[in-house]
């Protein structure tokens, strides 16, 4: 018996005239189910400068139709064309693509007089949000390519060699496993038989008609539309398949492909879910000012032009300003502005000097300036015993709050919390800033673990330790460490590290740290003493490294009744006393308060005396 279906109705944009359509059961040369636009629907007169490129074989037989007079010039509808006899055309998707002139979700987009969309009437099919995925041959040896065939024929594959036959579409995954685990036995190992399982599921019942599924052949992305349900059949040389048919795009080059879908590309696996930069893959053929277009025009619930215009706003940095140099105390802003493009080409950098020099506080303020505010902001300080577990994810003991029974569960950490909310679809255009204060305290292999390789490589994802997830860093993601050299020489640095980051120094001999102290006395309208005491200690330390910095002359305490003095006996002395200890030098006759105020006392009054404002002078 003939299944008999409603008749969908297909409103044109800006409040023009519907068209009208019918479903049919009999199925094209690719499996997809057909659909007739039915004689007297309105079309629109132009296609958007895309609709070539994106949906090659609906634009074909709309110039066809055009040719052939069967989409026509009408004064049924002023502004309008006209369908003058029914068209059959290879899916719902397609009806709609011919009659609008640019890709639509016909399986959303086509609806009944009371408004439910075509996808409610076929078992395998949902209004739900539509998905994206990445099939990949596996048989990348063969002479002739499997995704090659695909585009060719119109289709996608997914290779179930022992797969008993007529498993049903829409099967749940419990009831998979147990078919997996007995078919394929002991023929492949238990950690294949998982990843069967979840390719399986995904392609039988989680893909549905409408959604995107991309091939990557020879350098090319091809991103096509599902139009039909899966089936299971035997290839040409016996294997059994899974099988679904698709709408094909042109081909787009890898090389210009944003870096989110080339991470996602790099997956090593047969079927990727690529759900997460579906907005990409659907904006990639399209201006902005299509994309517009086409947000205003679609009734597609999935809002799949708001999503690629979210998915398209660029990540920038603002550039540093007079008002943002005056805060920091830094001399000139070409140095702010070279930190700046600094980060931005190399993502990750490194403040580095002796203790003092104001590493952590530039590493915030200039992350809040350039991030937006705090929110995109997140710190963490490193030390010895810190671990890949602290740092990214591992099992830690949480409490249910339900049953308050203690259990080993996977605890994200800062960077992946991080990484996850830079990855939203709303903040990919919002940099978001990682602070590892005090860098080289940690064992860095050990702390980044296989994420080492991500900070070199962005493009590129890697499977995670703990979830096996295939994880890469966002775009927008930027790390500063600060690096103090008291601690550890820069020159003890591995090369690994030194590849990974950009190096910034911050040091008592060089701006813009060593005018810092005397600046801010300036701006606070304070005596200059304190930056000629910190320049007359400097100059008695031999080794710059442990030079000492002017951020612990630049505390409120400080200028209280006393606060010099005790500063200097409690927070300087104590610093010089560890690192010359064991070599019997005598600290406050080298390094006390008394002694360096009378050398800066004996310095100034030379030139008292060549001013004219001697103890002789009238």
């Amino acid at each position: 018996m003939t299944e008999e279906y409603p008749e969908f109705l297909l409103r044109l944009p800006h409040g023009g005239p519907s068209a009208r359509g019918r479903l049919l059961t009999e199925k094209g040369t690719n499996g997809s189910q057909k659909m007739v636009v039915l004689a007297g629907s309105p079309a629109r007169p132009e296609v958007v400068p895309s609709f070539p490129l994106r949906m090659p074989s609906s634009h074909r037989l709309r110039e066809h139709l055009r040719e052939e007079g069967t989409i026509n010039e009408t004064t049924t509808w002023p502004g309008w064309l006209e369908v003058v006899s029914d068209v059959e055309c290879n899916s719902p998707s397609a009806a709609a693509e011919i009659l609008l002139g640019r890709s639509a979700n016909g399986w959303l987009e086509w609806k009944t007089t009371d408004g439910r969309p075509l996808a409610d009437f076929l078992e395998q099919a949902s209004a739900g949000p539509s998905r994206a995925w990445l099939v990949r041959d596996p048989n990348v040896t063969d002479i002739a390519s499997a995704d090659q065939e695909w585009l060719n024929e119109g289709r996608v594959t997914l290779a179930a060699d022992r797969l008993r036959p007529g498993v049903a579409p829409g099967v749940s995954k419990e009831h998979l496993r147990a078919i997996v685990d007995e078919d394929y036995e002991s023929a492949v190992a238990y950690s294949q038989k998982a990843r069967f399982v979840d390719e399986f599921h995904a392609f039988l019942s989680r893909m549905r008609p409408g959604d995107t599924v991309c091939v990557f052949p020879g350098g090319k992305l091809y991103v096509g539309e599902i139009t039909g349900n899966a089936e299971q059949v035997a290839a040409e040389d016996g294997r059994s398949v899974l099988r679904r048919p698709v709408e094909w795009s042109e081909g787009y080059p890898y090389e210009e492909l944003p870096e989110e879908l080339q991470q996602k590309l790099n997956a090593g696996h047969e079927l990727v879910d690529l759900t997460a930069v579906k907005g990409i893959l659907d904006g990639l053929w399209f201006s902005d000012e299509e994309l517009k277009k086409a947000a205003e025009e679609s009734v597609d619930t999935s809002g799949v032009a708001i999503q690629a215009i979210a998915a398209r706003r660029e990540l920038d940095f603002p550039h540093p300003d007079e008002a943002l140099r005056k805060k920091l105390n830094v001399d000139k802003l070409e140095w702010l502005s070279e930190v700046r493009d600094l980060l931005w080409d190399e993502r990750q950098l490194i403040f580095y000097g002796p203790p003092g020099t104001g590493k952590t506080y530039l590493a915030q303020e200039l992350a809040e300036f350039l991030g937006g505010g705090p929110e995109q902001v997140k710190l963490v300080q490193f030390h010895p015993s810190y671990a890949y577990e602290d740092f990214f994810e591992g099992f830690r003991p949480r409490e249910d709050p339900d049953t308050h029974e203690v259990a080993f569960r996977l605890t994200p950490g800062p960077l992946r919390e991080l990484a996850d909310l830079a990855r939203l679809e709303g903040n990919r255009h919002i940099p978001h800033f990682l602070i590892i204060d005090e860098i080289n305290r940690a064992n860095l292999a050990k702390v980044f673990g296989e994420l080492y390789f991500l900070l070199e490589y962005r493009k590129k994802s890697v499977r995670l330790t703990y979830s096996g997830e295939d994880f890469a860093l966002p775009r927008n993601l930027f790390v500063i460490g600060t690096m103090n050299t008291a601690d550890r020489s820069i020159a003890l640095v591995d090369a690994a590290m030194r590849r990974r980051f950009a190096f910034v120094e911050l040091s008592p001999r060089t701006e813009p740290t060593s005018g810092l102290l005397r600046r801010w006395l300036e701006g606070e309208g304070k005596d200059a003493e304190p930056a000629d005491l910190l320049d007359a200690l400097n100059a008695r330390i031999d080794e710059a490294d442990f030079r000492l910095g002017p951020s612990y002359l630049m505390k409120p305490g400080v200028y209280r009744e006393g606060g010099l003095e005790r500063t200097w006996r409690t927070k300087i002395l104590p610093l010089l006393e560890e690192h010359h200890y064991g070599e019997g030098v005598d600290i406050e006759k080298r390094y006390g308060l008394a002694a360096l105020q009378a050398a800066v006392a004996a310095r100034r009054a030379p030139e008292a005396d060549d001013s004219g404002e001697g103890p002789g002078t009238p």
